[in-house]
């Protein structure tokens, strides 16, 4: 992002107080609590300039649309809750999972993401 405004550092603030990785709608619905106007379409802009920035990297869930959270964060893996579509982090990784990959493969990376109900679905 170039320049700066107050638009764009609402969706940068609602990133850095989410605690979760967000989808558009969820930074849209974050930033205008905060009193930001703004439409869709400047979430996506924002989006798609701070992943060029490296600021954001996406978080890929199977059969769902990316999320977003900041690439500063530590090796992690995720929750997502199959009833309201949210997802969380997770704070630590169980590691040691070379182990299970077949014998004579090479692991380079790995992905874990448990599904189930939030706290607030459950």
């Amino acid at each position: 992002m170039q320049r700066k405004t107050t638009q764009r550092q609402a969706i940068r603030d609602a990133f850095m107080a989410a605690g979760r990785p967000l989808g558009p709608e969820e930074v849209l619905k974050a930033a205008k609590k905060r009193g930001s106007t703004l439409g869709i379409a400047t979430v996506y802009r924002a989006i798609n300039a701070l992943l060029a920035e490296a600021w954001l990297q996406a978080v890929r869930i199977p059969g769902e649309p990316a999320r977003y959270e900041l690439r500063e964060l530590p090796h992690h893996h995720h929750f997502h809750c199959k009833r309201c579509g949210k997802v969380y982090d997770l704070k630590s990784c169980p590691g040691k999972l070379e182990a299970l990959a077949p014998a004579g493969f090479i692991v380079q990376s790995h992905e874990l993401t448990l599904t189930g109900l939030c706290a607030d679905c459950a």
